[in-house]
């Protein structure tokens, strides 16, 4: 008898076309250039090795002396993280987790029961998905248009919350479109939370990130007139993905963010603390996240003058590590330019954009690298 298991998990896991596509011409021993690439650890950045692995070995770390919400010394690093932005942030309302994917667990438990839904920008990335799925909860899209930049399409988002919505969920700035909530459009979600009664969830892993002079604010600075759940952690803030660090910063007015703190600690405590050496480092990669920060901005930014220099048509981007380009109306497809030029590039159909010319590229791809790759789609557009 075959064994049964959770329609939770009941995902189609056949190989993509797309991925089924590259697998076959690497095994053909045909030369790719990956310009999807965005683990900064393979990305050719100087790290300070000695700077990141040092703090691991501090012997505090072999005594096992748990709290819920994280050790108070890596809670207030975060909290001059976020002093760094302007904002004001109490360590006791900072629950250290392993991941932000982690910290979408937490929430989703925190606010939803089986079947209740939260609302989402598309395109987006494909990973909230599954976190969803995992909880039994149910994702409903809101788009983001483009027109000269993009923007949220408030009577869309609107139309989609109904009985059963219990959030909003805001990628500040998104990935992979790089778009920037701004503060008019903060006041907007903030007016249509407190209007139906839900929580605004932010994720801003690549806030530190702006392109183009760009300036982002962090929506933990206040003021907070709806229950407001901030994410973020190491992966990005310093390329370090490894390292499994991750924080909810939880703002609102008191009985509701007391409420919501005293839940999320019990869930944390359900699922233990993160790990005593990576919470004891926390302080000293937070200080130290400038160099890699500067050698990322440098590269972005020079990456997407190359993309505009190949005379490739690049979607406006406010921050982030991705670049949407807009390729020519001619059919011309992802798997296309794989088979024909060796590039990969990603469809926008993973992130959720219907439109086939539009295709998506990593910013830290090494230089040499996403300049070969967009002078050949150049090149390749050019002779058609």
């Amino acid at each position: 008898m075959s064994q049964r298991f959770s329609r939770r998990t009941g995902w189609d896991l056949r190989e993509s076309n797309f991925a089924e596509t590259i697998r076959r011409a690497r095994s053909e021993g045909r030369e790719l250039l990956d310009l999807t690439v965005s683990n900064p650890t393979v990305c050719r950045f100087i790290y300070d090795a000695e700077a990141i692995l040092a703090p691991l070995s501090d012997r505090r770390a072999l005594t096992y002396d748990p709290n819920s919400r994280g050790m108070l010394s890596a809670r207030e690093s975060v909290a001059g993280y976020y002093a760094d932005h302007g904002a004001s942030v109490d360590p006791d309302s900072l629950i250290l987790t392993t991941s932000t994917s982690e910290g979408y667990g937490y929430l989703f438990r925190l606010l939803c029961d089986a079947g209740d839904e939260i609302l989402i920008a598309q395109p987006s990335y494909p990973l909230f998905e599954f976190l969803a799925d995992l909880e039994d909860v149910r994702l409903r899209p809101y788009p983001l248009f483009y027109d000269h930049g993009w923007w949220i399409d408030f009577a869309e988002l609107e139309r989609e919350i109904g009985p059963k919505t219990r959030a909003i969920v805001v990628v500040h700035p998104n990935n992979p479109t790089g778009h920037g909530t701004g503060l008019e459009e903060r006041r907007r979600l903030e007016e249509v939370c407190v209007r139906h009664g839900l929580a605004l969830i932010v994720d801003e892993v690549f806030l530190d990130y702006p392109l183009q002079k760009h300036h982002l604010r962090s929506f933990a600075e206040g003021p907070h007139p709806v229950l407001t759940f901030v994410l973020s952690g190491m992966s990005k803030i310093a390329g370090l993905p490894q390292m499994k660090v991750g924080w909810i910063a939880v703002a609102g007015e008191d009985q509701s963010r007391l409420a919501a703190l005293s839940r999320l600690e019990m869930i944390a405590d359900t699922f233990l603390s993160m790990n005593a050496p990576a919470q004891i480092a926390l302080p000293q990669w937070l200080a130290n996240r400038f160099g890699l920060q500067k050698q990322i901005l440098e590269r972005t930014a020079a990456n997407l003058r190359e993309i505009t220099a190949s005379g490739l048509d690049v979607l406006k981007t406010d921050a982030g590590w991705s670049a949407v380009l807009r390729l020519p109306r001619i059919g011309i497809t992802p798997e296309d330019l794989m088979l024909r030029e060796g590039i990969i590039v990603h469809p926008g159909a993973f992130y959720g954009m219907p439109e086939i010319e539009r295709v998506v590229v990593s910013l830290i791809v090494p230089p040499e690298v996403l300049a070969r790759g967009v002078r050949s789609i150049a090149e390749f557009m050019l002779s058609f």
